[in-house]
């Protein structure tokens, strides 16, 4: 057979794919025509390929020769013969070589040539997404095939002598399953090889398969202390039963130490750090894990948040995948590993390289701090201190602090069987005097102004039985997630006070007392109070004077709205100047990314848990510090873009509101100089006046009147006149916009009956006529005078309520009917303005569900109609 076309080929497949983008399917077929008896064996095939177009209702074929291609080799007979039927049919491939195309101008059925609207409905086709579909059907058989040739000998089934020493004696039967070089050696050659490298495993052919062994069963012994190829003169055996737990699973070895004095004598745990194995015990250790598996651990652990336990069941595996478990080390590895983790972070501290011994190590020394933070002297000015106000803002230190329940620890261990390696160095407080502390603790016994806080509420009553901490209390950098030095401490029951002010004071030691502070905290509106004077409580350890006129008190934005409403304009950070887009949720997220570990730390001891937790948040600490350059990057270009929309709005508000402006400048200076003037701020929600209060008050108006003997104009009241003046006004609202939504022909719009409505419009004003020539009398004149055309609809006629007319028409009115109406429109605006309020409320948080919720065009189209419906 010839070769496909070379040339034209990516042309084709190119046309193709427009045309396949805009619905065409192809109607072409590539015709191979049988070599004849009379034709020469070598002869070259010619290829058309026939092409069906339709065009003015006719059929066309067209065939296109290809040109003249040399066979590569002599092109046999084809075969001819029947298929019996019993066969089964022969299942193909698609060939990839033979996907034709059609030219820009060929239209196989009748259609227009693809646009570029069609076009964009679809997503152009990768060359990966057929990635998968392509290995199924091209790769997987030869996947497997050499799988199962891996199993074998390989290249090494017809050798009969070792591939390393030839020697005809030595029978090649052992491989390295880990190493690149496959071939058969013999146990010498095996274990020469592997003088470096002793923690392999090892395969031995038995004939019909190979069977799992290890270099200790072929001889091979470890020496300590000396360089390859150098014996030792007086080596020490180990113990017999040495273990080593390594990346591929947990290894019985042979090891001798050194006992000569060629290297400098150095203990047996030395030397074998030296030798990257990390002993279980100093003085005569039988287990170690090399450096490479407790590091794998530590950033599984990390990362994926691996316990310890599985993460050893899964060295078993590697083991033994039969269910027989080698020597059980899991309590080794975990001391292990902790005093692994704990020296990674004395070194990277630096306290490897300080002349003070490790247990002189300052509180709070190995955290990780936040660079972008203020620190006198670190990277603040000289001159911070006499910044201009608008500048303040710079040099304000951002805290938030909350309560996690979800790192609870049971009522097991103690300090003599597991402590602390370095509790109070990082991020946990200083344990022993937290916990002479909490001995003088009593309950807490606070009175709310504030409604529905259970941080509050469950202070003193969180279930605790069986739990040495039910939680823990933390502080962090509010604005970039940052765990702050000795700012975690663990909770005895609820989110009591005295523990929170303990976190607070505890992490305030590492910060100038000279700077200002934002607080946030979701019962912030009730913890504030006293808290100066609690401070001074504390122990001397960490008693504070704070200053209380360098400090704010927020509550985070999503917690904010559960409070009432005085709480949320008093505690918002929306308000408070120079706390920016800062929404003081940060320390929610730090709970949902230290939430995996909380499974193995709640079976662990005070001292063991206290150390993963400190080493957990000394890597999100190093995640912020990393990422702090892009997060950065990002806000600063988010500010860039709002700045300037946020300015046109500004600009757009103030021209339109012009005339109250200053005033409006005026007060907010005034309250941002002396918070006890008026909040400018303040919506008066609470001294507006409802609609029913004010025709109550009107309605005893009345009944003092007629008791000081004026008599009633009517049987209806002036303010019931006037009440039921803006019923109609606001039917004739309602009207028009279900006759505009008629007009548009909205779903909604075809079920609305607008003859019955205005039937009963037309009743109501009829009425209403009647009580104005009572109480309005000058407004029937001034109606006649307006030539209304008898084909208006009631809602367009005007009602004429005391205040439309002028001042002489209102003469004859009762003196008070237009502060009557006055009053309650004010009222009526105001239940208004509420609503309007609380829709906008509900549409916000309805786009906000769409926009993370919404995970298909139903769902989407759903929630599109919900949010519609919401605006009409």
């Amino acid at each position: 057979m010839s070769n496909p076309l070379p040339a034209p080929r990516a042309l084709y497949r190119r046309r193709w794919r427009t045309l396949k983008a805009a619905g065409f399917e192809p109607s072409h077929s590539y015709a191979l025509p049988a070599a004849g008896p009379s034709e020469p064996v070598s002869a070259p095939l010619v290829n058309t390929v026939e092409s069906v177009a339709v065009s003015g209702g006719k059929r066309r074929v067209v065939r296109e020769p290809i040109p003249d291609i040399d066979p590569n080799s002599p092109v046999k007979r084809m075969r001819q013969a029947d298929v019996p039927m019993d066969d089964p049919l022969p299942v193909f491939a698609p060939v990839k070589e033979y996907t034709m195309s059609f030219w820009d101008a060929e239209d196989p059925f009748n259609g227009s040539a693809p646009t570029a609207a069609t076009q964009a409905k679809k997503t152009r086709p990768k060359v990966s997404d057929r990635a998968m579909a392509e290995w199924i059907i091209d790769y997987r058989q030869e996947f497997l095939e050499a799988f199962v040739w891996l199993d074998g000998r390989g290249l090494s089934s017809s050798r009969t002598c070792c591939a390393r020493c030839n020697s005809p004696s030595a029978q090649p039967k052992y491989r390295c399953s880990e190493c690149s070089n496959r071939a058969l050696l013999c146990g010498t050659c095996i274990v020469e090889e592997h003088s470096t490298n002793p923690l392999h495993w090892i395969e031995a052919w038995t004939g019909v398969f190979f069977q799992r062994t290890s270099l200790q069963s072929l001889g091979l012994r470890i020496q300590l202390a000396h360089p390859r190829g150098e014996a030792c003169p007086m080596p020490q055996p180990g113990h017999r039963d040495f273990v080593i737990l390594h990346t591929n699973g947990i290894h019985s070895v042979s090891l001798d130490f050194c006992g000569c004095q060629h290297h400098g004598r150095a203990s047996n745990a030395t030397q074998l750090l030296r030798a990257r194995l990390y002993p279980s015990t100093g003085p005569c250790p039988q287990t170690c894990a090399s450096f490479a598996c407790l590091e794998s651990f530590h950033a599984l652990s990390l990362h994926g948040k691996t316990s310890a336990y599985n993460y050893y069941r899964a060295l078993e595996y590697q083991t033994s995948g039969s269910g027989r478990r080698p020597l059980n080390r899991y309590r080794p590895f975990l001391s292990m590993a902790r005093q692994f983790r704990h020296l990674l972070l004395l070194k990277r501290r630096g306290r490897a390289h300080t002349p003070s011994a490790t247990v002189d190590t300052a509180p709070g020394e190995l955290a990780i701090r936040c660079p972008a933070c203020p620190r006198p002297g670190v990277n603040l000015p000289n001159n911070w201190a006499d910044a201009a106000p608008e500048d303040q803002c710079l040099y304000i230190l951002y805290i938030a602090i909350d309560a996690c329940f979800r790192l609870k620890r049971r009522l097991i261990g103690s300090d003599i069987r597991d402590p602390g390696l370095g509790t109070g160095w990082c991020y946990f407080v200083e344990w022993e005097p937290y916990r002479k502390y909490l001995l003088t603790v009593t309950d807490q016994n606070e009175i709310s102004t504030c409604t529905g806080l259970a941080a509050l509420d469950h202070a003193n009553t969180k279930y605790a039985r069986g739990y040495s901490a039910t939680g823990v209390g933390a502080g962090v950098c509010a604005r970039h997630e940052f765990v702050l030095p000795t700012a975690v401490a663990d909770l005895q029951r609820g989110e009591r006070y005295a523990n929170m002010d303990y976190i607070l004071a505890s992490l305030l030691r590492h910060f100038s007392p000279l700077l200002r502070k934002i607080f946030s905290y979701d019962i912030a509106c009730q913890w504030w109070k006293n808290l100066k004077e609690r401070l001074l409580q504390l122990p001397p350890l960490v008693r504070i004077q704070l200053a209380m006129d360098l400090c704010r008190f927020a509550v985070p934005k999503m917690h904010l709205n559960a409070h009432i409403l005085l709480c949320r304009l008093l505690f918002t950070l929306a308000l408070i100047l120079g706390s920016g887009q800062t929404d003081g949720e940060g320390i929610e997220r730090l709970w949902a990314g230290i939430a995996g570990v909380a499974g193995s730390t709640k079976l662990s001891g005070h001292g063991g848990r206290a150390d993963q937790l400190d080493d957990h948040w000394t890597f999100w600490n190093w995640m912020k510090t990393i990422g702090l350059p892009k997060l950065l990057r990002r806000r600063l270009d988010n500010a860039r873009s709002e700045l300037s929309k946020q300015e046109a709005s500004f600009r757009l508000f103030t021209a339109q509101q012009a005339e109250h402006v200053q005033d409006w400048l005026n007060m907010v200076r005034a309250y941002e100089i002396d918070e006890t003037k008026p909040n400018p701020y303040d919506l008066g929600e609470a001294d507006a006046v409802t609609e029913a209060e004010v025709r109550k008050e009107l309605e005893d108006e009345d009944r003092r009147a007629l008791a000081d003997g004026v008599p009633p104009l009517n049987a209806v009241s002036p303010s019931e006149f006037v009440t039921f003046g803006l019923d109609l006004e606001e039917q004739q609202r309602h009207i028009r916009v279900q006759a505009q939504l008629k007009r548009q022909k909205s779903s909604t719009g075809l079920e609305i009956r607008l003859k019955p409505l205005r039937k009963k419009l037309n009743k109501g004003l009829r009425r209403f006529r009647d009580l104005q020539a009572t109480y309005t009398p000058a407004a029937l004149p001034h109606l006649e005078a307006l030539h209304l055309g008898a084909d208006l609809h009631p809602e367009e006629v005007p009602l004429l309520l005391p205040s439309a007319l002028r001042p002489a028409e209102r003469s004859t009115c009762p003196e008070n009917i237009v502060e009557m109406e006055r009053r309650l429109r004010h009222a009526r605006c105001k239940a208004s303005l509420a609503r309007l309020r609380h829709q906008l409320h509900v549409k916000a948080r309805l786009l906000i569900y769409k926009k993370h919720q919404s995970r298909n065009q139903g769902m989407n189209t759903r929630l599109r109609a919900l949010v519609a419906r919401q605006r009409e």
